[in-house]
């Protein structure tokens, strides 16, 4: 078997990616403090084609060498906003029309193997800082919660693993 090239590779350019059909998904950062997770959370919305990423609170914004790190790049072909705090940013997408989901481990939650995302809808997926998690005001106001399924010792998933597992679970139930 041969790995292929780069140029074997047939993706967009960033004009081209900016004007493909986006998945119906920003994902949302509530105070993430690592740079290097703020890089790779956008270079993983590059992969999947998702609409935006939206920064809040500490979250740290391009343009930042430690961002560049490991995003490659996708800070150019990934839009993104940032807000002061997490709480004015979800009431804005939900003003948008989006639906607003935790990713969190929560009472009540519904595990993402069992989610099953609506195709008529729009996604505001919530991932939280890397020690405190989502927030509690933020908590408050979410439509929905969504937990991943773990069978070790931890307590939970990197962000940016959480995330992946996530963007391809919604990918694969919305678009395959």
């Amino acid at each position: 078997m041969r790995k292929l090239k780069l140029d074997e590779l047939n993706r967009p350019d960033i004009e081209e990616f900016k004007a493909q059909e986006k998945l119906p998904v920003v994902v949302v950062l509530d105070n993430v403090r690592s740079m290097h997770n703020v890089g790779s959370i956008f270079r993983t919305a590059d992969g999947f084609a998702l609409e935006k990423v939206v920064l809040c609170g500490i979250t740290a914004e391009p343009p930042h060498r430690e961002i560049e790190k490991t995003a490659l790049g996708a800070t150019q072909s990934v839009d993104w906003i940032h807000f002061p705090d997490t709480v004015t940013a979800v009431d804005a997408l939900r003003a948008q029309g989006y639906e607003i989901v935790a990713i969190e481990q929560a009472e009540n939650s519904t595990m993402l193997n069992t989610f099953q995302p609506d195709p008529t809808k729009k996604y505001a997926l919530i991932f939280g800082n890397e020690v405190d998690g989502v927030s509690d005001e933020v908590m408050a106001k979410i439509d929905e919660c969504i937990e991943i399924p773990q069978f070790g010792t931890k307590h939970s998933f990197n962000i940016v693993i959480s995330a992946g597992i996530v963007f391809w679970d919604f990918f694969a139930k919305l678009r395959l």
